[in-house]
C-alpha cells in the first residue's frame, strides 16, 4: 500500500472539494479503491502505487479549479476523474475560463469541459462556428450565451435564432392556432435559452424591437442578414439545398453558429443530411470552424452519458452485423490417388 499526502492552500478550498457530506471524496475513493482522509489542510490517499497517483492528481486538479473560484460539482469530479484515467489531467487549468454570459438571475454561463472550451474558443475566433456533438453537451445553450454576450457589447444589432420544421416522429399540422402558434414548439429550446439569459420581459422587449428574431429555417430563405449573430440550431434535419440556402445569407459583420447531432437524424431516408454534408465539405475552409462534441463533454445527468454511450455501443454492433463476411478460401483438392 501507498499513501500520498496534498496540502491545500486554505480550508475554504477542501469545503469546496470535499462537498456536501464529503460526497466528492467518495467519488474519487470509489472510482480509483483509494482511501481519503484530512487534518486541517492535509489530506492522505491511502491505496496501491497507481490508484494513489490517480487520486492524488485528482484532488490536484479540484484543488486548482477550487483555487480560481470555480464550482465543484458531481459532474465535475466525474470528468476530472476521466481525465485522469485518460492522462489529460495537465489540460485540467484550461477548464477555468471567463464567464461568457451572466443570466437573468446571476448565474456566470462559462464552460465546464475541455470540449466546451475549445467549441467556445472556436465561435469567438471563427465568423461561421459548426458544433457537432450528442445531446446535453451545451451546443445551443453556449452558443445563445455567446449571441447575448455579443448583443450586450454591441458586437452585433441582432440575434438571429432558426431551426428546421421537422418533426421528431411525430406530426404537429394539427396543432391550433396561426402560423406562429404551429412552428413555436419546434423553436421552444431556443425560447427557453433566451428567457434564461435575458429574463422574460427583456426578451418581449428586444423581440418587439425586432433586435431579437426567432424563426424556421424557411424564412431565411432571400435574405442577406448583416450585423447579427445567428445561430442554426438541430442543423442535422436540413437538407444538403437548405444548408447551402442558409450558409450564403450571411452579411457583412455577421458570425454564424451552426449546432448538430447527426444521431438524432430525423429526415426521411432519401434525404441527405445538410449538416453531415457541410462537415465534408467545408473542413479546412479558411474562417470556418468545426468542433466536435463527445459524451465526456455531457454536461446534463450522469445517465445521459451511460444512455449515449449505451446507444453508441448498439450502433457500433449493429454496424458490425452489416458488415459482409469475408469470403471463404476454396477447399483444397484432395489427395491424388496413388497408382
Amino acid at each position: 500500500m501507498t499513501e500520498r499526502t496534498i496540502n491545500a492552500e486554505r480550508v475554504e478550498e477542501l469545503i469546496s472539494v470535499f462537498g456536501s457530506f464529503d460526497e466528492n471524496i467518495r467519488l474519487i475513493e470509489d472510482a480509483f479503491s483509494v482511501r481519503i482522509a484530512n487534518r486541517g489542510t492535509e489530506l492522505k490517499v491511502t491505496g496501491d502505487e497507481e490508484s494513489a497517483d490517480y487520486g492524488v492528481r485528482t484532488l490536484e486538479g479540484l484543488l486548482s479549479l477550487a483555487a480560481k473560484g470555480e464550482t465543484i460539482d458531481e459532474q465535475r469530479v466525474r470528468y476530472l476523474i476521466g481525465l485522469v484515467r485518460e492522462g489529460r489531467d495537465s489540460q485540467i487549468g484550461e477548464m477555468a475560463k471567463d464567464v461568457v454570459c451572466v443570466t437573468a438571475k446571476g448565474k456566470p454561463i462559462k464552460a465546464k469541459t475541455l470540449g466546451q472550451t475549445k467549441y467556445l474558443k472556436a465561435i469567438e475566433k471563427n465568423t461561421i462556428t459548426i458544433g457537432v456533438g450528442p445531446a446535453g453537451t451545451g451546443k445551443t445553450y453556449l452558443a445563445v450565451a455567446e449571441a447575448v454576450a455579443a448583443f450586450r457589447a454591441k458586437q452585433v444589432n441582432r440575434i438571429i435564432l432558426t431551426r428546421p420544421a421537422v418533426e421528431a416522429g411525430e406530426r404537429l399540422g394539427f396543432l391550433p392556432g396561426d402560423l406562429q402558434n404551429k412552428v413555436d414548439p419546434y423553436l421552444r429550446p431556443l425560447y427557453d435559452a433566451l428567457f434564461d439569459m435575458l429574463g422574460a420581459e427583456t426578451y418581449a422587449k428586444y423581440l418587439e424591437r425586432g433586435s431579437i428574431e426567432v424563426a424556421p429555417l424557411a424564412y431565411m430563405r432571400g435574405r442577406t442578414l448583416d450585423d447579427s449573430f445567428i445561430i442554426l440550431d438541430e442543423a442535422q434535419n436540413t437538407t444538403r439545398e437548405q444548408m447551402k440556402m442558409f450558409l450564403t445569407r450571411m452579411g457583412f459583420n455577421s458570425k454564424v453558429v451552426i449546432t448538430g447531432d447527426v444521431t438524432q437524424i430525423d429526415l426521411p431516408a432519401d434525404k441527405v443530411s445538410g449538416l453531415k454534408e457541410a462537415v465534408k465539405i467545408l473542413d479546412g475552409v479558411e474562417d470556418i470552424a468545426i468542433c466536435h462534441l463527445s459524451a465526456s463533454d455531457v454536461v446534463r445527468h450522469v445517465l445521459v452519458q451511460r444512455i449515449i454511450a449505451a446507444y453508441e455501443k448498439a450502433a457500433q454492433a449493429e454496424e458490425k452485423q452489416k458488415q459482409p463476411a469475408k469470403p471463404v478460401g476454396k477447399s483444397t483438392q484432395g489427395k491424388k490417388r496413388g497408382k
